[in-house]
């Protein structure tokens, strides 16, 4: 996208061949790479394979009928695993309902996420453990969330304490259609006058379902904040060094006490929205091909083996892939379903003589087909 005035300024340090370069405009955020070990890129790699893996695995559990939908993020693995590893040990986390590669980064069982999409709980995990907070299933409400919590931050004086065991940020995840929602705009309003310790972090990839950002808006996202006093940057969202670094920067800014900011980070979404979408009936073949010739995980493995990485370590990545797959499959299909009574645990505080009518027809009706199968 560009503006009148020319070309989006984007941070970017790896080209799509792999050549790591940070340019001189960008060398605050480059402080941030020379900190990393060839340890940390091995781990960038691994997830980012990992998780794909797992995105296309689940895919297939969901169409052989095994979750009632899914929602794959193919594509978007770099912005999600670079700023996922940014994120400080006491920072919170606000997700919508695609950051599996977030997730994995900050040890959420990936077998929750399955529980999740298939019914059997409503998010199987602790954020209090975790940090990680609940997917939300709802646009734009993780957004709300996350601006609260960083209010609350604030206000606890968790803030530009200097002390590293007492300052917090928060980041909150959402992607370009989310941008047109009210709540985004709320959030963003109250993040600035608060001066609160939120990073908002746009995964631009593309498409609000079958809406292109082209329809969305006439400028960079980044620029959204703005008008509410909220600093943005534009990064490329499938150079995996630069998410990292761009998130890191700016959430170090965040625990300081500098207020908020916004990242739009802009990548693709190269499958459908959710296994309920087909994507071929709403936008061209070449774009999608252009895309995925600048795939996140093909342009680091371009830059690993610049940095002598040879075929055992990915051949030895690929194979965990193969492993994971084969538990993932085993454990969803062992996967029993939830009790039947939990449909109307939870709906109200007492019992309510129309949830107890509805409970016990339900039960009459599942008894049913027992009694037909003797």
């Amino acid at each position: 996208m560009t503006t009148s005035a020319g070309r989006v300024p984007q941070v970017q340090m790896l080209s799509p061949d792999g050549v790591f370069e940070v340019p001189s405009e960008y060398a605050h955020y480059g402080k941030y790479i020379e900190k990393l070990t060839l340890d940390d890129f091995l781990k960038f790699y691994r997830d980012m394979a990992r998780i794909r893996r797992f995105d296309n695995e689940c895919t297939a559990l969901q169409r052989q009928g095994q979750m009632g939908l899914w929602v794959p993020a193919v594509g978007q693995e770099a912005a999600q695993i670079g700023s996922g590893y940014a994120v400080g040990k006491n920072d919170h986390m606000f997700p919508s309902y695609r950051e599996h590669g977030v997730a994995i980064t900050h040890g959420i069982d990936l077998m929750s996420i399955i529980k999740m999409m298939r019914g059997v709980n409503h998010g199987g995990w602790n954020p209090e453990e975790t940090r990680f907070h609940l997917y939300a299933i709802v646009l734009g409400t993780q957004v709300l969330h996350a601006a609260g919590y960083a209010m609350g931050v604030n206000f606890d004086g968790n803030v530009g304490t200097g002390d590293p065991e007492v300052d917090q940020a928060v980041i909150t995840y959402f992607g370009d259609g989310a941008t047109a929602e009210g709540d985004v705009s709320e959030a963003l309003l109250f993040a600035a006058v608060n001066k609160s310790p939120l990073v908002f972090f746009c995964q631009n990839n593309q498409w609000a379902i079958s809406s292109p950002v082209s329809a969305q808006t006439v400028v960079p996202l980044y620029l959204r904040g703005e008008g509410f006093g909220v600093p943005g940057i534009q990064v490329d969202g499938n150079d995996v060094l630069a998410c990292y670094a761009v998130t890191a920067k700016h959430m170090d800014d965040a625990r300081n006490g500098l207020g908020p900011s916004l990242i739009e980070a802009l990548t693709y979404r190269v499958g459908a929205h959710t296994t309920s979408d087909d994507p071929s009936k709403y936008r061209p073949q070449e774009e999608t091909d252009y895309w995925i010739a600048r795939d996140p995980i093909t342009r680091f493995e371009k830059f690993l083996r610049r940095q002598g990485v040879g075929d055992e370590f990915f051949q030895e990545v690929a194979q965990a892939g193969d492993d994971l797959a084969t538990q993932i499959r085993e454990a969803t299909f062992a996967m029993p379903n939830p009790p039947l009574e939990n449909i109307f645990k939870h709906v109200y505080t007492d019992p309510h003589p129309l949830v107890q009518e509805q409970q016990a027809w339900l039960e009459n009706y599942e008894s049913s087909f027992e009694e037909d199968s003797k």
